[in-house]
């Protein structure tokens, strides 16, 4: 298993300035570096203090590519609905080069009806205008003087530039939560899959659907699935609930509030059920999300036996994404809690695999 960083702010102007935010995740990258993480990921949204501080990842992925050797920088994930294609190819190939070939892109369909209302699109058109963005960056990136008539985005006999560093293309991710026809066609595409936990019954079943299109659809081996967790070690568990339970409580609450549209009167056929995950969701705490396996805190034997306990309840997943700065978190409790999980459960959990 791989075990990389997901920066996900969720910060207002009175919390923490933009500045003092990525001047210290930026730190935080540089160290996951050193320590092998593989990767550093970063979120697309707008607006309010929920992934607000992140309207463009790849602004934020280049600094950190820059200032960085070896772990790969993941878009998680940029957002086709609210980007022309033809602007998104150009960046994803500069970021590639300035990387030295070192780019995931995740796309995802947003799913925050306040996004929508404030560029003026209609919720109804999510799920074409991701399907017609994707399809149009993967054209310009891996071919040359293309075109391509779209329903909200036409172009003819263009040649994105610059071109790839990777080739034919940096790997494609697909961001999922719930919806099935998602995780489905990820995996007929032959995309890598970026989850977040889940229930294990129904988590299971949704890396099911994704593995059987997988295969159905002649890819070899089985995918790859990305899982996304809350993440806090330290030398007791007490000084880790302390550092931990209120910015994760305050990141839950901070997601109920960007996605209250669900809440009244939101609708729409490409989302079925988002009204009643976000009420779940307004009922979650950080006890919670600890006693389900979503958030691993504790000593790194307590996080060792968290992450393991929910490995192997749904089937496995290949990478670890580790929200260790949820909202307001201190960063001297980011920093020790990757240092500590790098030193002890890194080590353990690749042996453990090895064995298995």
């Amino acid at each position: 298993m791989q075990f990389g960083l997901n920066f996900f702010p969720c910060l207002a102007p009175d919390q923490r300035s933009a500045e003092q935010h990525f001047r210290e995740i930026l730190r935080l990258a540089q160290i996951a570096d050193v320590l092998g993480f593989s990767h550093v990921r970063e979120v697309e949204h707008y607006f309010e203090p929920y992934g607000g501080y992140s309207p463009n990842p790849i602004v934020f992925l280049a600094a950190a590519a820059a200032v960085t050797k070896k772990v790969r920088v993941v878009t998680g994930a940029v957002l086709p609905a609210f980007n022309n294609p033809l602007k998104l190819a150009g960046e994803i190939g500069m970021l590639d080069a300035i990387s030295g070939g070192r780019l995931d892109v995740g796309f995802a369909r947003a799913f925050l009806p306040h996004e929508f209302e404030r560029f003026g699109i209609s919720l109804d058109e999510s799920r074409e205008r991701f399907t017609e963005g994707v399809a149009q960056v993967k054209l310009l990136l891996e071919q040359e003087k293309v075109s391509h008539a779209g329903k909200f985005h036409s172009f003819t006999n263009v040649t994105s530039l610059p071109r790839p560093t990777q080739k034919p293309r940096p790997p494609f991710w697909v961001a999922a939560i719930g919806t099935p026809q998602s995780f489905a066609e990820a995996g007929r595409k032959g995309y890598g899959i970026m989850a977040i936990p889940l229930d294990a019954g129904r988590m299971t079943e949704l890396l099911g659907t994704y593995r059987e299109a997988w295969r159905s659809a002649g890819h070899p081996g089985k995918g790859v699935v990305m899982n996304s967790f809350f993440m806090c070690c330290a030398p007791t568990r007490a000084e880790a609930v302390a550092a931990f339970r209120e910015p994760t409580n305050n990141h839950l609450k901070g997601l109920v509030t960007a996605a209250s549209g669900w809440l009244s009167g939101a609708s729409t056929k490409d989302y079925p059920g988002y009204d009643k995950m976000i009420e779940q969701i307004r009922k979650e705490n950080f006890d919670q999300q600890v006693a389900k396996g979503f958030a691993w805190v504790g000593t790194p034997s307590d996080i060792y036996d968290a992450m393991m306990t929910y490995h192997r309840s749904v089937g496995g997943f290949e990478i670890a994404s580790l929200h260790v700065n949820p909202a307001n978190t201190e960063i001297e409790a980011a920093e020790r809690s990757i240092r500590m999980f790098a030193e002890h459960v890194m080590p353990r959990t690749a042996a453990t695999i090895a064995a298995a």
